[in-house]
């Protein structure tokens, strides 16, 4: 029995909907993360891009555990010296809601030269609404 190795020309993508409400960060971002890799196809290959499409709804209403809402820091920096910025995770919310489950599911994900593709494939609404209805995503619980 010989190894079955997908070709490019052999993808199949699906869409997801994933709501960011109905579970913590952590689990949301390895489920999004799974379902970007292609891991939980049968087809899955570690060095072809087989993933899928994930639009994220409700990122606004992220749930998290504990005190990470007021303790959890994110950092950034300018390039110059003494030009880090540091802001609490409540911030980010408020600022750019997008940017909490864009990270987190970013570091979920192995860093290789495929990562920023699967990244792209990666949709993220403040709200309920968004964009593509037309692809019919299919609901994940």
């Amino acid at each position: 029995m010989k190894t079955y190795s997908q070709k490019a020309s052999e993808i199949s993508r699906d869409w997801y909907l994933v709501d960011a409400s109905t579970m913590p960060l952590g689990k949301l971002a390895v489920i999004i993360a799974d379902k970007l890799m292609g891991k939980s196809k049968v087809t899955y290959t570690p060095h072809i891009d087989n993933g899928d499409y994930v639009v994220v709804i409700n990122a606004k209403d992220v749930v998290v555990t504990g005190e990470k809402m007021t303790q959890k820091k994110y950092y950034r920096h300018s390039g110059y010296p003494g030009g880090i910025k540091e802001l609490k995770l409540e911030e980010v919310i408020e600022k750019n809601p997008a940017r909490v489950i864009e990270e987190a599911v970013k570091g979920m994900l192995p860093k290789n030269k495929l990562a920023a593709d699967r990244m792209k494939r990666l949709r993220v609404f403040a709200g309920a609404e968004h964009t593509h209805a037309a692809q019919n995503p299919k609901e994940i619980k």
